[in-house]
């Protein structure tokens, strides 16, 4: 008899961790989770600004080793385990200008925030996932990782592919075991950092932000779909990939970015 699923419900019982979960992107992928059934752990440096009840808040900078840490002190003192763990938290906070306006300061602190971030919670949370033969790990990702913008956030696109290559590594070991590892790398998604980022840009670039928007989009050679992804439709696919509906799928990256990539 083919198994039904009931998608609002999936998830009970099931512990999650969102990495950067407290707006953009982490926020539609932990309320997604929560609207499946599941309890989801938030963390950010900043408490939210519209806070949900439901919706377990740890503060930490994960940037560093002693904020990892703690949430995974925090996460195992109080719920004894974790599920599924996606490790959203990323960004770009350099200036534009090329690879000349970049200092080792600018390199380090995009390294630590988009790869070691994710690579020290795995490190952290999978002992227990092994040990008892199940969990999902999904790392958010980009498509800079293979269309990097030179100009504006070449440590970013580096760090990203690092990740990409790291997830692939890490669920060639650990699915054996019963933990699912994937990747996710959405192109051009509309959250108030990628605002902010554009705003960045135009202001080290002596350009309005509209052309500074219009200078990415040329960058990436356009959007075949025509606009930005919207947050929900990221969290969204996350959603299946964490549920068991997606129980066969490891090891694998998925794309959403419009068509933005322009080979197969």
């Amino acid at each position: 008899m083919e198994q039904q699923f009931n998608f609002n419900d999936e998830l009970r019982g099931k512990i999650a961790l969102v990495t950067g979960g407290t707006k953009g992107t982490g926020k539609a992928i932990a309320d997604r989770l929560l609207q499946a059934g599941a309890t989801v752990i938030i963390t950010a440096r900043n408490q939210p600004e519209n806070a949900n009840d439901k919706l377990h808040f740890i503060s930490a900078d994960l940037s560093t080793a002693e904020g990892a840490q703690r949430v995974l002190n925090e996460v195992l003192n109080r719920f004894s385990r974790l599920d599924i763990l996606v490790n959203n938290l990323g960004g770009s906070e350099t200036p534009g200008g090329g690879f000349k306006a970049l200092t080792d300061q600018d390199w380090i602190n995009t390294l630590q925030a988009n790869l070691l971030a994710p690579v020290r919670l795995d490190r952290g949370f999978l002992p227990g996932m092994i040990e008892r033969g199940a969990g999902v790990i999904i790392h958010i990702a980009s498509i800079q990782g293979k269309l990097p913008l030179y100009d504006s956030t070449l440590p970013y696109a580096a760090a990203k592919a690092g990740l990409i290559n790291y997830s692939k590594g890490l669920s060639n070991e650990v699915s054996p075991k019963g933990v699912r590892v994937l990747t996710v790398s959405p192109g051009w998604i509309m959250t108030t950092a990628a605002t902010r980022m554009m705003e960045r840009i135009a202001e080290s670039s002596n350009i309005s932000v509209e052309q500074a928007t219009q200078n990415v989009v040329d960058a990436l050679s356009g959007i075949p779909i025509g606009r930005p992804a919207k947050p929900e439709e990221v969290a969204e696919f996350v959603g299946f990939l964490v549920s068991p509906r997606a129980g066969y799928l490891t090891g694998t990256e998925y794309v959403i970015d419009g068509g933005t990539i322009p080979t197969i």
